[in-house]
Formats: structure tokens, C-alpha cells, sequence
């Protein structure tokens, strides 16, 4: 299987990254998020206030068994896809697994307006993201077996991913 899967914390640029990718390799582009949405009928947000956070994860472990099914993806995983031991496994089936690793500080400024992640809905936003970062980073280490430095353009760090992989 040759699907690339990137990683990342919300807000490292995996969606743009991903279109970028897509357009340049000739890909098909699934925003997982999106997957889910449009198979839901509702927003992330919505699923989370309606379903509660287990409802989405299950929905999220689903998309990764069947987009792992298929070929010739570039998948953006949701920031918190690969925290879970299953859907990396799942996931590596299906292709190869792209960290794109954002400063905290480049992660807080992208993320400073965001109203559409329920996780961020907090009031010290910072923080919230300090203490997930915390908690991710090293599960988005163990589950990619590609790095690359998110803190440039979409177009260059795109660039960067087709460098490395082919």
C-alpha cells in the first residue's frame, strides 16, 4: 500500500500540506476530518457536543480502516488519530506515516482565532495547547517513520515530504 498519512498536532498544516501534496504527486487528498463529517452529516463539533468525544473516536478508528483499504492517498490524519495504538496500526497497513513537527509558538499563533476545534474551546488556549502538545509529541514520534519540519510554507514543506519519499 502507498497511501502517505501526515501527523501532527492541530494546526501544523496538515490539511494545506496535504492539498499541496496531493496536487504535486497526483493524488487523491482525504481530510479525515472531512471524511467524517460528510459520513456523520455533522460537524466535528457537532459530534463532539451531541455524541461525546468515545461517538467521534470510534467514527475516527472506522475512517482509518477504510481509507487504509485504499491506494494512492494523502491522508490528514485529526490531531488526535495517531494517539491511539489501533489507528497507527491501522494506518501503516495502508502506507507511510509523515510527522510534520511545529514549533509551540508557530502552533499558538496558528491556533490563536480557531473556533472549530471543541478541544481548544478552553479559556487559556496556550496552556490547553501546551499540555496536549506535551501528551502527543512523543505518540506522533513513535507512530511516523518520516520527520519534517512544519514551520516553513505549505508549498515548502510539501517540497520537503517529495524529497524525502521519492
Amino acid at each position: 500500500m502507498n497511501n502517505i498519512i501526515l501527523c501532527g498536532f492541530m494546526g501544523c498544516g496538515k490539511s494545506s500540506v496535504g492539498r499541496k501534496l496531493a496536487a504535486k504527486t497526483e493524488r487523491e487528498f482525504v481530510d479525515m476530518d472531512r471524511y467524517i463529517e460528510e459520513k456523520a452529516g455533522k460537524t466535528v463539533s457537532e459530534i463532539f457536543a451531541e455524541q461525546g468525544e468515545e461517538a467521534f473516536r470510534e467514527m475516527e478508528r472506522e475512517a482509518c480502516r477504510e481509507l487504509s483499504d485504499r491506494e494512492d492517498l494523502i491522508i490528514a490524519a485529526g490531531g488526535g488519530t495517531l494517539t491511539f495504538r489501533e489507528n497507527v496500526e491501522t494506518l501503516r497497513k495502508g502506507g507511510r506515516i509523515v510527522f510534520i513537527d511545529v514549533s509551540y509558538e508557530n502552533l499558538c499563533k496558528r491556533l490563536s482565532r480557531d473556533t472549530r476545534r471543541p478541544l481548544l474551546q478552553v479559556e487559556n488556549r496556550n496552556e490547553k495547547i501546551k499540555e496536549l502538545l506535551e501528551q502527543r509529541l512523543p505518540l506522533y514520534k513513535s507512530a511516523a517513520g518520516v520527520f519534517v519540519n512544519g514551520n516553513f510554507s505549505s508549498a515548502r514543506v510539501a517540497d520537503n515530504i517529495i524529497g524525502i519519499l521519492y
